[in-house]
Protein backbone atom coordinates (compact mmCIF):
# COMPACT_ATOMS: atom_id res chain seq x y z
CA UNK A 1 0.00 0.00 0.00
CA UNK A 2 2.82 2.39 0.89
CA UNK A 3 4.51 1.77 -2.49
CA UNK A 4 1.24 2.26 -4.38
CA UNK A 5 0.61 5.53 -2.53
CA UNK A 6 4.10 6.81 -3.30
CA UNK A 7 3.72 5.97 -6.99
CA UNK A 8 0.44 7.89 -7.14
CA UNK A 9 2.06 10.87 -5.45
CA UNK A 10 4.94 10.80 -7.92
CA UNK A 11 2.49 10.62 -10.81
CA UNK A 12 0.49 13.55 -9.42
CA UNK A 13 3.63 15.65 -9.11
CA UNK A 14 4.73 14.84 -12.67
CA UNK A 15 1.29 15.67 -14.08
CA UNK A 16 1.22 19.05 -12.29
CA UNK A 17 4.68 19.85 -13.63
CA UNK A 18 3.52 18.87 -17.11
CA UNK A 19 0.23 20.78 -17.31
CA UNK A 20 1.31 23.74 -15.18
CA UNK A 21 -1.66 24.18 -12.82
CA UNK A 22 -3.30 22.27 -9.98
CA UNK A 23 -6.71 22.82 -11.60
CA UNK A 24 -5.77 21.18 -14.91
CA UNK A 25 -3.86 18.40 -13.12
CA UNK A 26 -6.83 17.63 -10.86
CA UNK A 27 -9.01 17.15 -13.92
CA UNK A 28 -6.37 14.95 -15.55
CA UNK A 29 -6.03 12.58 -12.57
CA UNK A 30 -9.73 12.75 -11.57
CA UNK A 31 -9.16 14.20 -8.10
CA UNK A 32 -10.45 17.25 -6.27
CA UNK A 33 -7.94 20.06 -5.86
CA UNK A 34 -7.74 19.58 -2.06
CA UNK A 35 -7.01 15.87 -2.55
CA UNK A 36 -4.33 16.66 -5.12
CA UNK A 37 -2.78 19.28 -2.84
CA UNK A 38 -2.70 16.76 0.01
CA UNK A 39 -0.97 14.23 -2.27
CA UNK A 40 1.76 16.73 -3.15
CA UNK A 41 2.19 17.67 0.50
CA UNK A 42 2.73 14.01 1.44
CA UNK A 43 5.36 13.73 -1.28
CA UNK A 44 7.08 16.92 -0.14
CA UNK A 45 7.11 15.62 3.41
CA UNK A 46 8.69 12.36 2.22
CA UNK A 47 11.48 14.11 0.26
CA UNK A 48 11.96 16.87 2.84
CA UNK A 49 11.57 19.87 0.53
CA UNK A 50 8.98 22.07 -1.15
CA UNK A 51 8.67 20.94 -4.76
CA UNK A 52 5.91 23.19 -6.13
CA UNK A 53 4.93 26.77 -5.51
CA UNK A 54 1.61 28.28 -6.55
CA UNK A 55 2.19 31.53 -8.46
CA UNK A 56 0.38 33.91 -10.78
CA UNK A 57 1.35 31.77 -13.75
CA UNK A 58 0.18 28.56 -12.11
CA UNK A 59 2.22 25.87 -10.37
CA UNK A 60 5.94 26.59 -10.53
CA UNK A 61 8.71 24.14 -9.78
CA UNK A 62 11.07 25.16 -7.00
CA UNK A 63 14.79 24.48 -7.39
CA UNK A 64 14.24 21.25 -5.46
CA UNK A 65 11.30 20.42 -7.72
CA UNK A 66 13.39 20.94 -10.84
CA UNK A 67 16.04 18.59 -9.46
CA UNK A 68 13.44 16.01 -8.41
CA UNK A 69 11.30 15.99 -11.59
CA UNK A 70 13.57 13.88 -13.87
CA UNK A 71 14.09 11.38 -11.03
CA UNK A 72 10.33 11.11 -10.51
CA UNK A 73 9.80 10.57 -14.24
CA UNK A 74 12.54 7.91 -14.29
CA UNK A 75 11.06 6.12 -11.27
CA UNK A 76 7.61 5.95 -12.87
CA UNK A 77 9.10 4.78 -16.17
CA UNK A 78 11.12 2.08 -14.43
CA UNK A 79 8.04 0.80 -12.59
CA UNK A 80 6.00 0.65 -15.81
CA UNK A 81 8.88 -1.14 -17.55
CA UNK A 82 8.95 -3.67 -14.74
CA UNK A 83 5.21 -4.24 -14.97
CA UNK A 84 5.42 -4.86 -18.71
CA UNK A 85 8.42 -7.17 -18.38
CA UNK A 86 6.69 -9.29 -15.72
CA UNK A 87 3.47 -9.41 -17.75
CA UNK A 88 5.34 -10.63 -20.81
CA UNK A 89 7.28 -13.26 -18.87
CA UNK A 90 4.17 -14.47 -17.08
CA UNK A 91 2.27 -14.67 -20.36
CA UNK A 92 -0.28 -12.07 -19.30
CA UNK A 93 0.29 -10.17 -22.55
CA UNK A 94 2.04 -10.78 -25.83
CA UNK A 95 4.13 -7.66 -25.37
CA UNK A 96 4.25 -4.32 -27.07
CA UNK A 97 7.11 -2.17 -28.34
CA UNK A 98 6.82 1.62 -28.53
CA UNK A 99 9.22 2.95 -31.14
CA UNK A 100 9.89 6.47 -32.41
CA UNK A 101 11.76 7.99 -35.32
CA UNK A 102 12.08 10.98 -37.61
CA UNK A 103 10.14 11.27 -40.85
CA UNK A 104 12.76 9.51 -42.97
CA UNK A 105 13.14 6.64 -40.52
CA UNK A 106 9.39 6.14 -40.07
CA UNK A 107 8.59 6.34 -43.79
CA UNK A 108 11.56 4.69 -45.51
CA UNK A 109 14.08 3.02 -43.19
CA UNK A 110 12.00 1.28 -40.52
CA UNK A 111 9.06 -0.27 -42.43
CA UNK A 112 10.97 -3.23 -43.95
CA UNK A 113 12.65 -3.95 -40.62
CA UNK A 114 9.36 -3.77 -38.72
CA UNK A 115 7.72 -6.04 -41.29
CA UNK A 116 10.52 -8.57 -40.78
CA UNK A 117 10.07 -8.34 -37.01
CA UNK A 118 6.29 -8.86 -37.29
CA UNK A 119 6.82 -11.98 -39.42
CA UNK A 120 9.10 -13.41 -36.74
CA UNK A 121 6.98 -12.32 -33.75
CA UNK A 122 3.40 -11.76 -34.95
CA UNK A 123 1.97 -11.65 -31.42
CA UNK A 124 3.99 -8.57 -30.39
CA UNK A 125 2.25 -5.23 -30.90
CA UNK A 126 4.10 -2.27 -32.40
CA UNK A 127 3.46 1.42 -31.82
CA UNK A 128 5.40 3.82 -34.08
CA UNK A 129 5.55 7.55 -33.38
CA UNK A 130 7.10 10.24 -35.59
CA UNK A 131 8.84 13.20 -33.96
CA UNK A 132 11.92 15.41 -33.81
CA UNK A 133 15.12 14.22 -32.16
CA UNK A 134 14.44 16.40 -29.10
CA UNK A 135 10.88 15.07 -28.74
CA UNK A 136 11.99 11.47 -29.18
CA UNK A 137 14.82 11.69 -26.64
CA UNK A 138 12.45 13.20 -24.08
CA UNK A 139 9.93 10.42 -24.72
CA UNK A 140 12.59 7.74 -24.20
CA UNK A 141 13.70 9.37 -20.94
CA UNK A 142 10.18 9.61 -19.50
CA UNK A 143 9.34 6.05 -20.56
CA UNK A 144 6.74 6.95 -23.20
CA UNK A 145 8.91 5.25 -25.84
CA UNK A 146 11.10 2.17 -25.49
CA UNK A 147 13.33 2.88 -28.50
CA UNK A 148 13.89 5.77 -30.87
CA UNK A 149 15.91 6.20 -34.06
CA UNK A 150 17.55 9.62 -33.76
CA UNK A 151 20.20 11.69 -35.53
CA UNK A 152 23.51 12.17 -33.74
CA UNK A 153 25.19 15.54 -34.10
CA UNK A 154 28.94 15.96 -34.50
CA UNK A 155 29.53 16.19 -30.75
CA UNK A 156 27.74 12.96 -29.85
CA UNK A 157 29.32 9.53 -29.85
CA UNK A 158 27.88 6.06 -29.83
CA UNK A 159 27.54 5.10 -26.17
CA UNK A 160 29.11 1.67 -25.96
CA UNK A 161 29.78 1.93 -22.21
CA UNK A 162 26.26 2.65 -20.94
CA UNK A 163 24.54 1.10 -23.98
CA UNK A 164 22.10 3.99 -24.43
CA UNK A 165 23.04 4.88 -28.02
CA UNK A 166 23.38 1.94 -30.40
CA UNK A 167 24.51 2.07 -34.02
CA UNK A 168 21.75 1.95 -36.61
CA UNK A 169 22.82 3.23 -40.04
CA UNK A 170 24.13 6.21 -41.98
CA UNK A 171 21.62 8.25 -43.97
CA UNK A 172 22.89 9.90 -47.15
CA UNK A 173 21.52 13.37 -47.92
CA UNK A 174 21.53 14.88 -51.41
CA UNK A 175 20.13 17.97 -53.13
CA UNK A 176 17.27 17.49 -55.59
CA UNK A 177 15.34 19.68 -58.02
CA UNK A 178 12.61 19.40 -60.63
CA UNK A 179 13.93 17.91 -63.90
CA UNK A 180 12.57 20.88 -65.85
CA UNK A 181 14.03 23.55 -63.55
CA UNK A 182 16.01 25.74 -65.98
CA UNK A 183 17.70 27.74 -64.67
CA UNK A 184 18.01 26.03 -61.32
CA UNK A 185 16.14 27.84 -58.54
CA UNK A 186 18.18 29.48 -55.79
CA UNK A 187 15.42 29.15 -53.19
CA UNK A 188 15.30 26.22 -50.77
CA UNK A 189 12.44 24.11 -49.48
CA UNK A 190 13.15 22.53 -46.12
CA UNK A 191 11.59 21.14 -42.96
CA UNK A 192 10.28 22.90 -39.87
CA UNK A 193 12.61 23.95 -37.01
CA UNK A 194 13.83 20.98 -35.01
CA UNK A 195 14.60 18.90 -38.09
CA UNK A 196 18.21 17.62 -38.24
CA UNK A 197 18.11 17.87 -42.06
CA UNK A 198 17.16 21.54 -41.84
CA UNK A 199 19.98 22.13 -39.35
CA UNK A 200 22.50 20.50 -41.71
CA UNK A 201 21.28 22.62 -44.63
CA UNK A 202 21.70 25.87 -42.69
CA UNK A 203 25.09 24.72 -41.44
CA UNK A 204 26.32 24.15 -45.00
CA UNK A 205 24.37 26.99 -46.68
CA UNK A 206 24.04 29.67 -43.96
CA UNK A 207 22.55 32.24 -46.34
CA UNK A 208 20.00 29.83 -47.84
CA UNK A 209 16.80 31.57 -48.94
CA UNK A 210 14.10 29.44 -47.31
CA UNK A 211 10.80 29.82 -49.15
CA UNK A 212 8.96 26.92 -47.53
CA UNK A 213 9.18 25.15 -44.16
CA UNK A 214 7.17 21.94 -44.29
CA UNK A 215 6.54 19.12 -41.86
CA UNK A 216 6.32 16.17 -44.25
CA UNK A 217 8.66 14.62 -46.79
CA UNK A 218 5.78 14.25 -49.27
CA UNK A 219 5.10 18.00 -49.09
CA UNK A 220 8.76 18.85 -49.62
CA UNK A 221 9.02 16.55 -52.64
CA UNK A 222 5.76 17.80 -54.12
CA UNK A 223 6.87 21.43 -54.06
CA UNK A 224 10.32 20.57 -55.41
CA UNK A 225 8.69 18.68 -58.30
CA UNK A 226 6.68 21.84 -59.01
CA UNK A 227 9.95 23.72 -59.55
CA UNK A 228 9.61 26.02 -56.53
CA UNK A 229 13.02 25.30 -55.06
CA UNK A 230 15.83 22.93 -54.18
CA UNK A 231 15.77 20.57 -51.21
CA UNK A 232 18.33 18.72 -49.14
CA UNK A 233 16.74 15.34 -48.50
CA UNK A 234 17.54 11.71 -47.77
CA UNK A 235 18.48 9.66 -50.82
CA UNK A 236 16.26 6.91 -49.42
CA UNK A 237 13.29 9.27 -49.58
CA UNK A 238 13.79 10.16 -53.26
CA UNK A 239 15.14 6.89 -54.68
CA UNK A 240 11.89 6.14 -56.53
CA UNK A 241 11.57 9.76 -57.74
CA UNK A 242 15.10 9.69 -59.15
CA UNK A 243 14.47 6.35 -60.85
CA UNK A 244 11.25 7.63 -62.46
CA UNK A 245 12.79 10.95 -63.46
CA UNK A 246 10.34 13.10 -61.47
CA UNK A 247 13.29 14.57 -59.54
CA UNK A 248 16.95 14.97 -60.42
CA UNK A 249 20.01 15.05 -58.18
CA UNK A 250 21.88 18.37 -58.16
CA UNK A 251 25.44 17.75 -56.92
CA UNK A 252 26.82 20.36 -54.53
CA UNK A 253 30.27 20.87 -53.09
CA UNK A 254 28.99 19.58 -49.72
CA UNK A 255 26.98 16.60 -50.98
CA UNK A 256 26.46 13.79 -50.44
CA UNK A 257 26.16 14.45 -46.71
CA UNK A 258 26.10 11.56 -44.29
CA UNK A 259 24.26 11.78 -40.99
CA UNK A 260 24.63 9.14 -38.34
CA UNK A 261 21.47 7.50 -37.04
CA UNK A 262 21.46 5.83 -33.64
CA UNK A 263 19.02 3.71 -31.64
CA UNK A 264 18.28 5.53 -28.39
CA UNK A 265 17.03 3.75 -25.26
CA UNK A 266 17.54 3.88 -21.51
CA UNK A 267 19.85 0.89 -21.28
CA UNK A 268 19.56 -2.69 -22.51
CA UNK A 269 19.04 -4.04 -19.00
CA UNK A 270 15.98 -1.81 -18.58
CA UNK A 271 14.20 -2.90 -21.78
CA UNK A 272 11.15 -5.18 -21.59
CA UNK A 273 11.67 -8.47 -23.48
CA UNK A 274 9.68 -7.40 -26.56
CA UNK A 275 11.64 -4.15 -26.91
CA UNK A 276 14.93 -5.99 -26.43
CA UNK A 277 13.97 -8.36 -29.25
CA UNK A 278 13.25 -5.48 -31.62
CA UNK A 279 16.51 -3.78 -30.65
CA UNK A 280 18.39 -6.86 -31.81
CA UNK A 281 16.69 -6.66 -35.22
CA UNK A 282 17.43 -2.95 -35.62
CA UNK A 283 21.02 -3.26 -34.45
CA UNK A 284 21.67 -6.01 -37.01
CA UNK A 285 20.27 -3.99 -39.93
Amino acid sequence: MLMASMLRELEHFVVIASVGTFTAAARRVHLSQPALTASVQRLEQAVGATLLRRGRQGAELTAAGQAFLPRAQAALAAFRDGQRAVAEIEGLSAGQVRLGGGATACTYLLPPLLARFRRRRPSIGLVLREGTTTELEAAVEDGTLDLAVISLDKRQRFDERHQRFGRFTDDELIVVAAPSAEPLPTAWITFTPGSPTRALLLERVPQAQLVMELSSIAAVKGNVRAGIGLALISRAAVAADLAHGSLVEVPQRFTPLRRRLAIRHRGRQRLPPAAAALLEVLAAA
